[in-house]
Order: C-alpha cells, then sequence, then structure tokens
C-alpha cells in the first residue's frame, strides 16, 4: 500500500519493486532496482526517507526515523529488523532481527550482525563487523562479508525483476 501524507507522495522508480503488501508513506523515495518486501513498513512523518539504488529491505522490518533517514546504494536490510537509524551508507548488510535506534549511522561497507541492537547515536566506522546486545565493532570487515553483500544484492535486484515480470 502506497499513500500520501500531507499531500507528499512516495517516490518509486519504475524499476523498483514494492510489495502490494507492504506499507510505504509519506515523503519517500526508493531507488532504482531497489525492493521492498511484504510485511515491510516505510513511515515518513517525521523527516523524510530516501532509499538508494539496488537495496532491499526484507519482510517484516520497519523503516521509520524521528528526522531524516538516508539508506545508500547496495544495502541489504534483513528479516524483521527495526530500524530507526540515521544514515546507512553503501553496501552494508544489517542481520536479521537487528535493531538500529535513533540517529545510529552505519559507514560504508559494514555488516550489522543478526539481532544486534545499536544503542542510539552510536555512530560505526566504514569497514565494520559489529555484532551484540549493544552492538560493538568486533573487527574489520572480511572479502568473504563483501562477497555476502554482493551475492545478496544482485539476487534480490533479479528477484524484484522477477515479480514485477509476474505484475506483482
Amino acid at each position: 500500500m502506497i499513500r500520501a501524507l500531507d499531500g507528499v507522495m512516495p517516490k518509486i522508480h519504475d524499476s523498483a519493486f514494492v510489495s502490494e503488501f507492504a506499507y510505504v508513506i509519506g515523503d519517500v523515495e526508493i531507488g532504482p532496482g531497489s525492493s521492498i518486501w511484504p510485511g515491510t513498513v516505510i513511515r515518513a512523518d517525521m523527516g523524510a526517507i530516501k532509499i538508494g539504488k539496488f537495496t532491499c529491505i526484507q519482510d517484516n522490518s520497519v523503516v521509520h526515523g524521528d528526522s531524516d533517514v538516508l539508506i545508500g546504494d547496495n544495502v541489504v536490510i534483513g528479516h524483521r529488523v527495526l530500524c530507526h537509524a540515521a544514515i546507512i551508507e553503501t553496501r552494508c548488510l544489517i542481520g536479521n532481527g537487528a535493531v538500529l535506534n535513533d540517529g545510529v549511522k552505519i559507514g560504508t561497507e559494514s555488516l550489522v550482525g543478526s539481532s544486534s541492537m545499536l544503542l542510539e547515536n552510536t555512530e560505526i566506522p566504514s569497514g565494520s563487523l559489529v555484532v551484540g546486545s549493544p552492538g560493538r565493532v568486533r573487527g574489520d570487515i572480511q572479502s568473504k562479508h563483501l562477497d555476502l553483500i554482493d551475492h545478496t544484492v544482485e539476487d534480490y535486484v533479479n528477484k524484484g525483476k522477477r515479480y514485477l515480470a509476474n505484475g506483482l
């Protein structure tokens, strides 16, 4: 379901896939090749939410913020993620069930492990591997993690194309 709020309709690129069972409202922009999966809520009622190209937000995730939210290109937001983050830079993976609280900033090419929880205003440097509750940088991202991000991005771009081709 895609809805305007205060006269502002989400802007969704023609090549992006948004499930009919997702809820997208307000000042939201979704870039080329991105995909929004069933049960996802993207609610821009406190600030704009900009999602870059080739980014997937998987089933039952929530994206909201108390101010603007920027999610970069080639980002994977796993299943059931609560994203109140301010910024997730390019080529990141946020694992299933992670919680990113208000003001969190994730640097480029970082991975946040499944079920990790980042406290308010946490800033994660580029190239970090983050796990735990509360989440802490536990090391540097490895080439195997970057390969996982790239593979998952490509997989979800292709899934989005497949769903669009089937009229979904």
